[in-house]
């Protein structure tokens, strides 16, 4: 993994590194891999992610096709309204 460090600015490149480490897992799986996990745990944990995973993805089909509505956005700090002006 790599970030570029931009007018030595380290807390930006922390903030991006430490994003990245989020979306890779990487903060997950030290967690698991701090204390033993049981198989029969371990089974229980895999199939309830896979029934998220599963209703998440029914949930976006159901939004992409109009049967259900899209979460609504929220606004972002600092930046214009779309309505605003």
């Amino acid at each position: 993994m790599q970030v570029l460090v931009r007018d030595n600015n380290i807390e930006q490149a922390l903030r991006v590194l430490k994003k990245k480490m989020q979306r890779e897992g990487v903060f997950r799986e030290m967690k698991a891999r701090k204390a033993y996990e049981k198989p029969s745990e371990k089974k229980a944990r895999e199939k309830s992610e896979a029934i998220r995973r599963g209703r998440k993805a029914a949930r976006k089909l159901a939004q992409r096709e109009g049967l259900l509505p899209a979460p609504k956005r929220k606004p972002m700090p600092g930046r214009p309204q779309a309505g605003a002006r």
